[in-house]
């Protein structure tokens, strides 16, 4: 596979104080499956780059709210609509071509390799 130059810059010390408060007080109160908890940081870990559209490209509404609760945020206040390599994703990609972007990832339109990224 090709490397791809990433556009993300490395994130800043406000972003590094962020995601270790978010992910530390996630991990101190979680009680259940620790593969959702570990699933729900990887979302958060990704969302700076991708966005929050390309996060609901990948993750179902209810996943999404249920990662929202684990890590006690809402991702469409944490993260920027389009993050700087959401163009890397697939399924974002392909839903630049819709009218509807929520109609088209509730089901109305098949998006294929939705989850690949390059």
């Amino acid at each position: 596979m090709a490397k791809t130059k990433h556009k993300t810059a490395p994130p800043t010390p406000d972003e590094i104080e962020r995601f270790v408060a978010v992910t530390e007080k996630a991990i101190r109160r979680y009680s259940g499956d620790l593969g959702e908890l570990e699933s729900a940081i990887g979302m958060f870990a990704i969302g700076r780059h991708l966005g929050w559209k390309v996060l609901y490209i990948l993750h179902s509404k209810k996943t999404i709210r249920k990662y929202e609760e684990i890590l006690d945020i809402a991702v469409r206040k944490e993260f920027k609509e389009v993050g700087p390599d959401a163009t890397r994703s697939n399924g974002y990609r392909l839903l630049e071509t819709v009218s509807n972007f929520w109609k088209a990832i509730s089901g109305g339109q098949p998006i294929p390799d939705r989850r690949l990224v390059d």
